[in-house]
C-alpha cells in the first residue's frame, strides 16, 4: 500500500505519482484479493487525458454468487455480529484509521479514475470517508434497544437486529465517500456487505478493501465485485441471499433493483436516484455576491456531478440581472478547467465520454431554447481528457429539457419569476425532491417558503453545508432512502419483539 513514496530531498509532482502508482484490480472476496472466476476483465481509461489505468476484473453472476456466499458465512457464524460492541467498534475505528493511512492513495485513485481534482480528493473525499467510518464505529457502544410498557407479569422487549448480507451499489461521481455512507452504518449494525462500485470508479473501492484487510476486519465481512452493472449489478440484485440493496444512481437504474427484488426474493430496496434541485432567490435576497458565489459552487463543483447539484436557478425578476452577472463573473474566475493532478484546479474532467456526449447533447438542446451566457464548449481536446467550459442558460422556461432533466454536469439553467407564489410552484416543477434552498431577509419567509417547498433537504440562505448528523435523501423520483445520521444506522437493522410472560401461572 505504500507506493507514493518518493526519494530522500525530492517532492514529486501529483503527475510523477500517478505514473508510479500500482492499483489493485481484482476482486476482494472472503479477504482476498481474486481474479474473476472466469478471467473477465474490463480496461479503465483516465478522462483526465485517456491515458489506461490498467485492467480491473469483471465480476459475473458467478463471483457474485461467491462473494455473496462469503458474506452469508461470515453473518451466519457470528464472527462480526457476534462481536462484543466495543470489539466491533475497535475493529471499525482501526478501519477508519487505515483508511486515513491510505489517503494519498485513494486521492489518486479517485482523481484518476473520474477526473477530480487532487485538491478536492485530498481535502474532502478521502478524510470524509475516514471519518463516516470513525462516526458509526462510535455509535456501535452507544445505541440502545426498548422495554416496551406490558401489561403486569409480562416482559416486552424491542431490539434491533441486523439484515444480513447487504448490496451496496455505489456510483462513480464519489465513489468513496457514498460507499462510506452505506458501508459505515450496514457495518455498525452488524450486517456483511458487498459491494459493486461503478465500472467508472472501480479502485476506490478496492483501496478501501485493502483498509479493512489490514484493519483486520475478518474475512467475508467486506466484500467488492468490480463490474458492469448489467452483468455484477444485476446478479447482486437478483440474489436472494441478499437481504438489502442500498443503491445510488439514476432513478432508471433505481428501478430496475426494485424489480430485482420483486423478482427475487423481496428484499429492501434503498434509493438515492439524484436531483434537479432548486436555488429560490425572493425579492428580499439581500448580499447578491454571496448568493452569487455560493449558487456557482453549488453547481459547478465536481464539475457539476452532484446529485444534489442546485442546476436550477430561480430568482426573482427584480434580481435576476444582476445576480447573472456577478454568477458569470465569479465562475470565469473560479472554475477554469484545468488538470486534475495540478493543486490548483479547482474544475476537473468530466468523468467518462459517455457523460460528456451527454452533457453536450443537453447544451445543444440549450442553444435551441434558451439563451447561452457563457460557455458550452468543450476544451483541452487535446490532452486526450474530457473537458467542459461551466455552462449558464438564461431565459430558461422551467418545461425544457434543461430545467427538467438531471443532466449531470457543468449546467446552470436561470428562470425569473413575479410572485413567491409563482417561485414555489416553479421550484416544485420537477419530478425529483432531493434538495431546494431558499435566500430570503425575511424570517417568516425563510419558515413560510421552506415549508412548501417538497425536498429532502432544505437550506436557507445557504446551499450544501452538510454534516453525517442529519440524513440525505429526497422525495418524489429521488426515492425514498436516506443516507447519513442514526437514521440510516437504523434503517441496517430490523425490529424485534421479544415478549417474555414470568408470571407465576
Amino acid at each position: 500500500m505504500g507506493d507514493l513514496r518518493s526519494e530522500p530531498g525530492q517532492s514529486p509532482s501529483w503527475s510523477d505519482k500517478a505514473q508510479s502508482l500500482t492499483l489493485p484490480s481484482q476482486l476482494f472476496v472472503d479477504g482476498s484479493f481474486v481474479d474473476a472466476a472466469g478471467g473477465e476483465t474490463l480496461e479503465k481509461f483516465s478522462p483526465i487525458d485517456g491515458r489506461s489505468l490498467g485492467e480491473v476484473a469483471s465480476g459475473q453472476a458467478a463471483d457474485v454468487a461467491r462473494a455473496v456466499r462469503a458474506a452469508q458465512l461470515a453473518f451466519d457464524d457470528g464472527r462480526w455480529s457476534g462481536l462484543d460492541p466495543a470489539d466491533r467498534k475497535a475493529l471499525m475505528v482501526r478501519f477508519a484509521e487505515e483508511i486515513e493511512r491510505s489517503s494519498e492513495r485513494l486521492a489518486l485513485a479517485e482523481t484518476l479514475d473520474v477526473g477530480k481534482p487532487i485538491v478536492n480528493t485530498l481535502a474532502v473525499d478521502a478524510p470524509g470517508t475516514a471519518a463516516t467510518i470513525r462516526w458509526y464505529a462510535e455509535t456501535i457502544d452507544k445505541t440502545y434497544d426498548e422495554i416496551a410498557p406490558a401489561p403486569q407479569g409480562r416482559l416486552a422487549l424491542v431490539t434491533r437486529e441486523p439484515l444480513g448480507v447487504v448490496g451496496a451499489v455505489v456510483p462513480w461521481n464519489y465513489p468513496s465517500m457514498i460507499l462510506s455512507w452505506k458501508v459505515g452504518p450496514a457495518l455498525a449494525a452488524g450486517n456483511t456487505v458487498v459491494v459493486k462500485p461503478a465500472e467508472q470508479s472501480p479502485h476506490s473501492a478496492l483501496v478501501i478493501a485493502e483498509a479493512a484487510q489490514a484493519a483486520g476486519i475478518p474475512d467475508g465481512v467486506l466484500n467488492v465485485v468490480t463490474g458492469f452493472g448489467e452483468t455484477a449489478g444485476k446478479a447482486l440484485g437478483l440474489h436472494d441471499d441478499v437481504t438489502k440493496i442500498a443503491f445510488t444512481g439514476s432513478a432508471e437504474v433505481g428501478r430496475m433493483f426494485q424489480r430485482y427484488a420483486a423478482d427475487s426474493n423481496g428484499k429492501q430496496v434503498s434509493i438515492e436516484a439524484g436531483g434537479k434541485s432548486p436555488q429560490l432567490v425572493l425579492e428580499s435576497a439581500e448580499d447578491l455576491q454571496r448568493i452569487a458565489e455560493s449558487v456557482a459552487w453549488g453547481v459547478f463543483y465536481n464539475v457539476g456531478q452532484t446529485c444534489n447539484a442546485g442546476s436550477r436557478l430561480i430568482v426573482h425578476e427584480s434580481l435576476v440581472d444582476e445576480l447573472v452577472t456577478r454568477i458569470v463573473e465569479f465562475t470565469e474566475k473560479t472554475f477554469v478547467p484545468g488538470d486534475p493532478l495540478d493543486e490548483n484546479t479547482q474544475f476537473g474532467a468530466v468523468a467518462d465520454h459517455a457523460q460528456l456526449d451527454k452533457v453536450c447533447g443537453y447544451i445543444e438542446q440549450g442553444r435551441r431554447t434558451a439563451h447561452l451566457v457563457t460557455g458550452g464548449n468543450r476544451v483541452r481536446e487535446e490532452t486526450g481528457g474530457f473537458y467542459l467550459e461551466p455552462t449558464i442558460f438564461a431565459h430558461v422556461q422551467n418545461s425544457d429539457a434543461i430545467a427538467q432533466d438531471e443532466i449531470f454536469g457543468p449546467v446552470l439553467t436561470v428562470s425569473s419569476f413575479a410572485s413567491e407564489q409563482e417561485g414555489v410552484r416553479l421550484a416544485n416543477d420537477t419530478r425529483y425532491g432531493l434538495v431546494a434552498s431558499v435566500w430570503t431577509a425575511e424570517l417568516s419567509a425563510a419558515h413560510r417558503v421552506s415549508g412548501q417547498l417538497h425536498a429532502g433537504t432544505v437550506w436557507v440562505n445557504t446551499f450544501d453545508e452538510s454534516s453525517i448528523i442529519t440524513p440525505f435523501g429526497g422525495f418524489k423520483d429521488t426515492g425514498s432512502g436516506r443516507d447519513k445520521s442514526l437514521h440510516a444506522l437504523h434503517a441496517y437493522s430490523a425490529l424485534k419483539t421479544t415478549w417474555i410472560n414470568w408470571a407465576q401461572s
